[in-house]
């Protein structure tokens, strides 16, 4: 499936997918939506909610691995200690990958950016004293995580175009990998992915959405 680079509303790059017509990211801003979506909503509120700042968290949709560079650029600024799993089960290229100017507009290391990409998958590795990262080259439907993780980014190519990534079957092992009070964040606000996950047993809020989109959700497992 052909990939072309797009610039979005903040300046930072995402790929665009001509034959679904779908973007890896908001065409309103890549990195402004992966800062409100998944830090500010998700890490951020989850630290504040449970006074640690240890936690483990699974990407679902590792895909240009904005969401992992800017946890571990939080991770490196308030000393938090992640363990981090990303879930993909089409790695981008390396051609792909160098295209992308997250670092620069973040004025970060864009050698952690690629060792971010290069590390092996289905290993453990050290990106630093704060961020562990381990990444599974397989599809959402063969996760069997049982409470596992205290936060899931959930960030899926949408409803529109896949479906079947929204359906209670995937929802539920969302459920299942989460720990009692784990929280799942996503850009997504469409109303048969909201009874979906209430199905399974999940507390849903929705909450102002990134810019350009008027609501996100957020799930929480109840211990």
């Amino acid at each position: 499936m052909k990939r072309t680079l797009l610039k979005t509303g903040d300046g930072s790059y995402t790929l665009h997918i001509a034959e679904w017509d779908e973007q890896y990211h908001s065409k309103h801003g890549a990195i402004a939506e992966a800062l409100h979506v998944f830090i500010k909503e998700g890490l951020h509120y989850w630290v504040a909610k449970n006074e640690s700042t240890e936690i483990a968290i699974m990407e679902i949709g590792f895909g240009t691995g904005l969401n992992a560079f800017l946890t571990f650029l939080e991770a490196e600024k308030s000393n938090f200690i992640i363990n981090y799993t990303g879930v993909e089960a089409y790695p981008l290229g390396l051609d792909e990958i160098q295209s992308l100017n997250y670092a620069s507009l973040l004025n970060a290391s864009e050698e952690i950016f690629l060792q971010l990409h290069n590390s092996t998958w289905e290993e453990n590795h050290s990106i630093s004293e704060n961020l562990r990262l381990t990444k599974n080259q397989q599809l959402f439907s063969e996760i069997n995580a049982e409470n596992s993780f205290n936060l899931i980014y959930f960030d899926a190519f949408g409803i529109r175009v896949q479906p079947e990534l929204w359906t209670e079957e995937i929802f539920q092992k969302m459920y299942n990998s989460l720990k009692p009070n784990g929280v799942l964040v996503t850009y997504a606000a469409n109303g048969n992915a909201r009874r979906a996950m209430q199905a399974v047993g999940f507390t849903v809020e929705r909450l102002p959405g990134p810019p350009g989109k008027k609501e996100m959700m957020r799930a929480t497992k109840k211990s």
